[in-house]
This record gives structure tokens, sequence and C-alpha cells, in this order.
């Protein structure tokens, strides 16, 4: 780290020069080649995913996605013949456009008037993609909206038409311009709080301007090359400014505090920069290639829909970290002396005694001396807020919201209510019922033309049949269309749609049960491979495969940075405490989102309805709180064990170490928090969910954790928070994050005679 320090100021106009280049570069070759966002989403394995797969082998003309056109009429009913002539003038143009293999329309005798509610005045068409959502270009759906509104405008009496589906979500997909804006005043007000002056808060500001445009010019690129979903830009957005602002922040204010400090950087700009970088440039280095390999963990459960996502969110990590390490201490060998005046400089030069150190305010120092007196008292306290607070998440149910959670007036909500009125919740999330008829005799299966259109006669099997009356018989089914065949007449599809919603629990358990108990049996009579797939059905199978392999992520994170712990502070405690705090942060900020979005408890503060939390909140907000947690144990403890080994008193070097990052973690979590709130004002479910875990999480470890549970726990434990088995420190490498040079200052009132000289 002294080179990398060392070597930036030396060569800072090369540096400052580089990153301008390397911005404009890489954001130049982003803009020429946009973005390609797509999710390769795979459960090898799964029902689901056994289902698509066969599609996609013997029936590909059904293997995309399925979306639907839903319309209403004020008067009158859909059958009336000037309604029919406009609405199947719209569904033959809609067939003829790219990507779209065929329009159902509910007027075909396939459809054998299930697509007509009783009243007659609601239908569905049935809209089938030749690719899967995640992978059609947006601008397919967009035609189909067009040419969709454009039948709605036309004609004397009107028609109420309305879109929903993957597809036509994706359409509806918002910016996050407004939100980035909002974090980033929120973080400047924080800042200038903080240091009480317009360049001091500029130098984060700037660098993390300068990481987050390059990595995500970086991210566009990326998704050329990797399926790389459509939320992940955000998502690398809202965790990359976070964590480059804080980054900055730790640099900037122990570089302040060393040309302060009387001693061999005493207002000496390039030994305070070269300083600063050997002590929290160390611990940045640290704590950032946490969150990275936090993020990269992801890999591990095995679903591909996750890989673009982690990648993506350690590029912006990973940039942001580089920009803290390269461009600041640049930056600041340009403004560092404007920066780190002292007001009262001239009274420490004529005292030649040091001052109170701006980093250990005296709230911070009778805050931590408060926990020291009282650590019984404040740790059972703080343990039993983290544990209240995280008691919801033991009924934590995962799943994929339906549309009846995307804001009022977008069209796939509106098509979710029509829908749901003239037939039911269930014909929201229908099931893909697909059938193989491996090596058997077809003659049954005539039909007096190829393919699966209106003039099939749809003569079945026997056990064709039996496994309709079977599905239809289940409990929880509404109705079970009739089958279409694909041309060699080897595979058949059936559609059942449930009584429930495709979020609710109910549709769970009916997937499960005709999965469990009522397909088997017909299948085996009658010698047929049955699968249940669709979206619907794929949303459950994710949720059960991130269930079952999430305690081997959480066990292979939590031991590889207990490890790195234990390699950088020489103790058993401290890995320990910090995965067992840690686990306790994120349970907590399950708990909020559990309460908030899956009870409904201020629901209509945040703007969302009632349902279950999206299967894969929890795997990212694991790896992404972990990181973040650890980077406030690391710049908290770090200070600790280094006024340990100075001092060699356990109490008072913990006290110390709060004392003087109390004010610094605190304010970097300030500035956090305002960032993950500022992405709950978009419309997106998925993304509020990540927005409030995130800053309910930072908050509570923060405040709670860092500033009371962690002192408190460490004066209990004592002098033992230090040892470690001789053999075992012999076997570990040594990494040092603390730095070589002399100590920072003691806190008020805490320099003695007999104290190091600093």
């Amino acid at each position: 780290m002294l080179r990398l320090a060392g070597w930036s100021i030396a060569h800072r106009k090369h540096v400052a020069l580089g990153w301008l280049l390397l911005a404009l570069g890489v954001g130049a070759l982003g803009r020429a080649a946009g973005t390609s966002y797509s999710s390769n989403f795979t459960l090898p394995g799964s029902g689901a995913q056994r289902a698509a797969d066969l599609l996609q082998r013997s029936f590909p003309s059904q293997a995309g996605d399925r979306d639907t056109i839903v319309y209403a009429t004020s008067s009158g009913t859909v059958r009336e013949p000037s309604v029919r002539a406009r609405m199947s003038a719209m569904f033959a143009a809609v067939a003829k456009l790219p990507h779209v293999t065929s329009v159902i329309s509910p007027y075909a005798p396939a459809s054998a008037g299930e697509a007509i509610s009783a009243n007659g005045r609601i239908a569905f068409a049935t809209v089938v993609f030749n690719e899967k959502a995640n992978e059609l270009p947006v601008s397919a759906p967009e035609r189909v909206v067009q040419a969709a509104r454009a039948a709605a405008r036309g004609g004397r009496d009107p028609i109420q038409v309305q879109l929903g589906g993957q597809a036509i979500e994706n359409t509806e997909q918002e910016g996050f311009g407004v939100s980035t804006a909002i974090g980033l005043l929120a973080a400047i007000v924080v800042l200038l709080l903080t240091f009480g002056s317009l360049l001091a808060m500029g130098l984060p500001i700037l660098t993390a301007l300068f990481g987050l445009g390059t990595g995500l010019s970086a991210i566009a690129l990326f998704t050329h090359v990797v399926d790389t979903p459509n939320f992940s830009s955000e998502l690398a957005a809202m965790i990359g400014l976070g964590v480059g602002i804080d980054y900055a922040l730790f640099i900037l204010t122990r570089f302040r505090e060393a040309y302060r400090t009387p001693g061999p950087a005493f207002e000496d700009t390039h030994a305070s920069v070269v300083q600063a970088m050997d002590t929290a440039g160390r611990a940045v280095l640290f704590a950032g290639t946490t969150v990275v390999i936090a993020l990269l963990g992801m890999i591990l459960l095995g679903v591909s829909f996750l890989y673009g996502v982690a990648i993506s969110a350690s590029i912006g990590v990973l940039l942001m970290m580089l920009a803290s390490l390269t461009l600041l201490p640049t930056l600041l060998t340009f403004a560092g002396a404007r920066v780190a005046r002292p007001r009262v400089a001239g009274a420490r030069s004529r005292g030649g005694t040091q001052a109170p150190s701006a980093a250990a305010g005296g709230v911070w120092l009778r805050w931590s001396a408060f926990v020291r007196r009282r650590p019984w008292a404040i740790a059972t306290a703080a343990a039993a807020i983290m544990l209240l607070i995280a008691a919801p998440a033991l009924a934590l149910r995962l799943g994929s919201t339906d549309a009846a959670n995307d804001p009022a007036g977008q069209t796939t909500h509106e098509a979710y209510e029509l829908l749901a009125q003239g037939f039911g919740q269930g014909f929201n999330g229908p099931l893909l019922v697909v059938v193989e008829h491996p090596g058997r005799e077809r003659a049954t299966l005539a039909r007096k033309s190829g393919g699966g259109g209106a003039s099939h006669a749809f003569v079945t099997t026997a056990g064709l049949e039996a496994l309709r009356r079977a599905i239809g018989a289940a409990g929880d089914v509404a109705s079970v269309t009739p089958p279409r065949f694909n041309p060699s007449g080897d595979v058949a599809t059936l559609t059942a749609y449930p009584r429930s919603s495709p979020q609710a629990y109910a549709t769970t358990q009916l997937v499960s049960r005709l999965r469990a108990r009522v397909i088997p049996p017909v299948a085996a009579r009658a010698g047929m491979n049955v699968y249940v797939g669709g979206v619907t059905a794929g949303s459950i199978d994710l949720a059960a495969v991130l269930a079952r392999k999430l305690p081997l992520f959480i066990g292979v994170v939590v031991l590889l940075s207990a490890l790195l712990l234990m390699v950088v502070f020489r103790s058993l405690v401290i890995p320990l405490q910090a995965a067992v705090m840690n686990l306790l942060s994120i349970s907590s900020a399950l708990g909020v989102i559990v309460a908030i979005f899956q009870w409904g408890w201020l629901g209509g503060l945040v703007g969302v309805e009632r349902g279950p939390v999206q299967s894969f909140i929890p795997v990212l907000l694991f790896a992404i709180v972990f990181g973040l947690s650890m980077d406030y144990e690391v710049f908290l403890v770090s200070r600790m064990h280094e006024r340990w080994t100075h001092e060699r008193e356990h109490s008072r070097a913990v006290a110390e170490g709060l004392a003087l990052t109390g004010r610094v973690v605190t304010a970097a979590a300030a500035i956090m928090v305002c960032v993950f709130l500022s992405f709950t004002l978009l419309e997106g479910r998925i993304i509020k969910e990540f927005g409030l875990s995130l800053a309910s999480a930072v908050l509570l470890d923060a405040l709670v954790v860092r500033c009371l549970l962690l002192p408190a726990v460490l004066h209990l434990v004592g002098e033992r928070t230090w040892r470690i088995p001789a053999w075992l420190e012999r076997l570990l490498p040594r990494l040092n994050i603390e730095g070589a040079l002399p100590r920072g200052p003691a806190p008020d009132g805490e320099q003695d005679a007999g104290a190091t000289p600093a």
C-alpha cells in the first residue's frame, strides 16, 4: 500500500489524467455498444426447466413467453360483430410482428369459449413469443403494445385494452437517474455536516462519480458477454455509490487526522496522504475485497440468473475501491492543505500541544465511556432489540409477486385487475402442463391439419383425457384447456388455471400437489412424461432451489470472511463475533422487509401491497450486507486493535477505538442509508425491497451492532479478544491492515504522560 500511495503521489498528474481518459473511453464504448440485458433463467433438474427444455426441443412454437392482451367493453359484449372484427384484425396484425409465433384468439374454437368471461364483457388473447421474456429484445413486446393500443383507439365504441406478462413488464422498466441524484444530494448534505467544507465534501463525491460512471459503462459492455438481468445496473449503482463515498470518507478522515496530529505528517500533505493510505487505505482494500468475495459467492448457488447480478455488482464495488485507492490520494495531493488545514492550526503551532481530535469528539468519548461502564446492560438491550426486529423473519415466505403489486396505472396492473374481475385471480398465473408420449403409437392423435390451430379435431388418448380430468379435479383449479399438439404428435400442452393468484401460497401448494400426487399415477398408467411448467411454476421452483442452496452459500462466505479476519487480527473471538453479529444484522433486515412487504405493515407509506418476498432477495441481501457489515467491522476493530497493539490495555483500546471511529462510521452509515432509501422512490417492487432492506441493515448494523453490541461484548470478553493459540498463529500468514506509520491521536482526555508520543 505504501508503494501504491507513493506511486500515485509521484505520478499524480498521470493518475488523474488516466482516470479521466478511462472514464471517457469506457463511457464512449458503453454508449456505442448500448446494453443487452437478458436473464439466462435456467434451473437444471427442476420441473419447470424440464418442461421448457422439452418444448424448446420438440414444440418450439410454444416454448416462448406467453403474454396476454385483455380487453373489456363498457356496453354490450365482446362477441358483438363490431368488437370481434376490430379485435380479430388486431390479433392478426400482432401475429405478423417479429418474434411473435402465434396469437391464440378467444374467438378460436381451440379456446372453447374459456377466454371470454361469463358476462361476455371481458376476454383475453394469448400472445406466444418465440423466445423467453428475458431473451426477447424490448422492441418485440413494445410493438405488441403499440398495436394493441391502436386497436383500442380505433372504432366508435370504446374498448379498454390492457396487456400483461413478463415481456410486457420489461417495457415498463424505469430509469434510476432521479433516485441516484437524490442519494447524491443526501450524501452531500451528510458530508458537509461531517467536514464543514465544500472542498472536503467534493472529493468523496468526485471520486465516487468517477468510479460509478466507469463502473456503469463497464457493466453496459459486460451485458454483451454474460446474461445480465435488467436491474443489475440499479443494484450496482446503489451498492457502488454507497461504498465508494464511504471508502473515500474513511481515507479522507484519516488524512485530516494525520495532517492535524503533531508528528512526522503534521501539516505535511504528502506524508499525511501516505499515512492515510497506509492505514485507512489498507482497511479499504480489505473491506472492498471482502464485499467482492461475498458478491461473487452467489455463483456457488449454481443459479445462472444470479451470475450477471453478482459480477455486475462486483465490478461496481471493484472500480469504486480502485478509485478510492488511486484517484483520491492523487486529488488530496492537489488540494490536501485546503481540505485538511485545521481551524485552530495557529493555536496548535503556538502552543506546541495536541488539540482535541475532530474524529474523537467529546460526544463519542462520553459514549465510549458509558459503554465501558455498563457492558452487560448494553449488550443485553442491543441483542434484545436486534432479535425483536429479526423475529418476523421466522415467517419469511419466498416467491415472486404478481402484477397486482405493479404500480396502479401500469398496463400490467390493469390487465391483472381485468383478468381477476372476469375470470378469477388464477388466470394471471396459468400453469403450462407439458406432456410427452415417448415411443408410443400416435394414431389416436389424428388431426385434420398440422400445427396446433383451430382446425384440429383434438382427438386425445384416454390417458391424456384422464390427465386433464385429474388436474381439473385436483382442487383449486378453475379450468384446464384442451391440449395442443406439436406437428409430430408426440408432445402436447395443456394450460391449467388455478383459482388462487400466482403469488398465493395456495398456488405453491397446488403445484406441489400436482407434481407429487395428482399427475404421477395418471402418467404412469398412460406411459407419459408430464411436467408442470410456465412462469408461475418456474418462480416456485426458483424459490425452492435458492432456499435449498442458501445454507451452503452462507457457510462458504462466513467461513472465508472469518479466515480473513483471523489472519488480520490474530484472534479467534473477532471472527466469531463478526460472523454472529453480521448474521444478526442480516436477520434484522429480513425481519423489516417481511413486516413491510409480506405482512403489509406501513406498506402504504412505501407504496407496496402485501406479497411474498422476492425469492432472490435474501441471497443478494446476505451477500451485500455481509460485505458492507465487514466494512464497519474492519474500520472499527482495526482502530481498537491498533490501540491494543500500542497500549496493551484492552478496555481502553476498545473505548478509544469506538471514540475515534464512531463519528465517521455513523456518518458513513448515514450516507449509505440515504443512498439506499433513495431507491425506494422507484416504482419497482424489487428495487424497493433492495433499497429498504439494505438501508435498514446498514442503519441497525452501524448504530445498534457497531456502536452498542460490539464494544459491549468486547469489554465483557476482555483480553481474550486478542488471543490465538501459538501453533495456529505460526500457521497463519500475515496481513497488515494497520500500517507501519505512527499511530493516530488519543481521544480527548485520554492522552497521559506515559503514553507513547503520537
